[in-house]
């Protein structure tokens, strides 16, 4: 299992070994040993979530309170989806940057997110399958969003798509908006709850 940081800290790609044969193909997408080294703990799985998207379709930018909010390690059993990271944490260095992983099915990569950053993706074919292993279970009072279409922020969706967005993804505020409302985690606050799943 390879582990690589991505520009936002506490993101991660990572990419298992895949072993295919006549029959098909068999793979491991999370190794808790693996995952232990590159992160530096556990991750705690409260719930598991499984979507299935048209091409086209934007989910997110979503997050969570902080505390706990929700770490999320996502990957692709069918189809493709580009996965984008939001550094959504006011007072983080790299506060309102974004990374993007290309995960699909062939190459059976995943992207580890830590609590307090956002998150969204866009999938690139049809009925595409997205799993999340979730360190906490979904709280419908805590949960947040941010427009996908941000121009601001200027995420990587391909133009060439018919975007299909929820009515509440897109009634999202911008980034801007959000941090002018106090509605964002703070980047400290983040840092205390990764140093205690590390103590």
């Amino acid at each position: 299992m390879l582990a690589s940081s991505l520009k936002i800290d506490g993101a991660l790609e990572f990419t298992p070994r895949t072993f295919p044969d006549d029959r098909g193909v068999f793979v491991s997408p999370y190794q808790e040993a693996a995952f232990v080294e590159a992160v530096g703990h556990p991750l705690r799985v409260a719930q598991t979530n499984h979507s299935v998207s048209r091409a086209g379709t934007i989910r997110g930018i979503h997050y969570a309170d902080v505390p706990p909010s929700q770490a999320k390690y996502v990957f692709c059993p069918r189809g493709s989806f580009i996965d984008v990271v939001v550094d959504i944490r006011v007072g983080s260095p790299t506060f309102g940057q974004w990374d993007a992983v290309l995960v699909d099915s062939k190459k059976c990569n995943a992207v580890y997110l830590a609590e307090g950053l956002g998150h969204a993706m866009i999938a690139l074919e049809d009925d595409t399958t997205m799993n999340y292993l979730c360190s906490t279970v979904y709280t419908p009072s805590g949960e947040h969003g941010l427009t996908p279409l941000d121009p601001a922020l200027d995420l990587p969706w391909p133009r060439e798509f018919e975007f299909l967005l929820s009515e509440k993804d897109t009634a999202a505020p911008t980034l801007s908006e959000a941090y002018e409302a106090g509605a964002l985690p703070r980047y400290e606050d983040c840092l205390a709850l990764y140093a205690s799943l590390k103590a």
